[in-house]
């Protein structure tokens, strides 16, 4: 289930054909999913509501054949390894890793162990992998370090090109959102022909923000659908009578395009990916974590490697800024409505310890945004 399947649509641009981040030409996603066991928190044992999901952006080596990217920080309370690399070099040499806080280590070094094996044998390299975290702690064991290396492995030998799953998948398994199930969530948005015809894909891991700021299409759903209503996951040592604390978790955006873009410019579209956060009620609270990742496959390049001669210049292809403002808005809309299918794919868990992170309700959700008239953008213009 969908936004899109309750009839709600988000802004006004046309979605691609999946309406997902693999709408963008060659780019791949694959998730393991790791859910077992019930009852109290053990370390080491369980409960386990965790996963791992492996973003790929092309299919010709990311390795040796780099795409241009950038990156934008909200609020910096995690991890995204690897960015000062994309920074330093504007580039992007791996497949972008999203897990939880303390599989960060384990899913990097697969990822590295993984283009060791993927290179000719006895080539020297280096190895960066980018890898994001947002934390699971709310249901999951996540100091008993669940995911192993084989997990980032099997995601990464299931990725595909076809439509994304989402909500309680990946490295989203275990993730809450607005104090409601969160999780994994994609979308996207083709500009006009006479504006290039480019495509913007968005994925997310919405781990992030407050019930009573939860926003849809303008519509004010975490106060119509407030803890009274739906409550909130309250871990056992809140219990009894405390308070979740809120807006302390974190989301990962990662954004595709195959706009010929510069570095500088995968830096802008990152930075609009965060507006469309804002859009849905994420403010990046002091703890949380929140980054953008931008990739363009608009230009592919050789990376240099030990023993390769490479020509001295490569040529490149960039968009004009006069014309890349219908990116930026197709960015906002496709995160926006990502992590609303974020919220609307998830279904509800109870964790360890019982804990309990309730679905959004569809029907609530349709008549809160029935009751103002928001829906669809259409209604909201009119």
């Amino acid at each position: 289930m969908r936004a899109r399947d309750l009839g709600i649509t988000i802004g006004t641009g046309r979605p691609g054909p999946r309406n997902a981040i693999t709408d963008v030409a060659g780019v791949r996603v694959g998730m393991c999913t790791l859910v077992r066991g019930d009852g109290p928190l053990r370390p080491g044992e369980g409960p386990v509501r965790t996963g791992v999901t492996m973003v790929l952006p092309h299919a010709d080596g990311i390795w040796d054949t780099p795409v241009f990217a950038g990156s934008h920080r909200l609020n910096g309370n995690g991890e995204v390894t690897g960015l000062e690399w994309v920074r330093e070099s504007g580039t992007l040499s791996s497949p972008i890793g999203l897990t939880n806080s303390h599989s960060v280590g384990v899913v990097r070094d697969a990822i590295a162990a993984i283009q060791a094996r993927e290179r000719p044998r006895g080539q020297l390299f280096w190895a960066i992998p980018v890898v994001g975290e947002t934390w699971d702690g709310v249901l999951n064991d996540v100091n008993g370090f669940h995911l192993g290396a084989s997990d980032a492995w099997d995601a990464y030998a299931a990725a595909d090109d076809g439509p994304v799953a989402e909500g309680n998948v990946g490295g989203g398994t275990g993730m809450t959102c607005h104090g409601f199930k969160g999780g994994t969530g994609t979308s996207s948005r083709r500009v006009d022909e006479e504006s290039g015809g480019w495509t913007v894909g968005v994925l997310v891991q919405a781990n992030h923000g407050r019930r009573g700021r939860l926003t849809v299409n303008g519509a004010p759903v975490g106060r119509e659908i407030d803890a009274d209503v739906v409550p909130l996951p309250a871990p056992p040592e809140l219990r009894p009578g405390g308070v979740p604390a809120e807006g302390g978790g974190s989301v990962i955006v990662v954004v595709a395009t195959d706009a010929p873009l510069l570095p500088h410019q995968c830096d802008r579209l990152a930075q609009r990916a965060m507006l469309g956060i804002a859009r849905t009620g994420g403010t990046g609270e002091h703890s949380s974590g929140d980054f953008a990742v931008a990739f363009a496959t608009g230009n592919r390049l050789r990376a240099s490697d030990y023993g390769a001669v490479l020509p001295l210049t490569q040529p490149v292809t960039m968009l004009s800024d006069a014309h890349i403002d219908p990116l930026f808005d197709a960015a906002v809309e496709a995160t926006e409505e990502a992590v609303v299918n974020a919220l609307v794919a998830a279904r509800t868990m109870t964790g360890r310890d019982g804990v309990v992170a309730h679905g959004l309700p569809h029907d609530r959700l349709v008549k809160a945004l029935d009751g103002y008239g928001l829906r669809t953008a259409e209604r909201a213009r009119s």
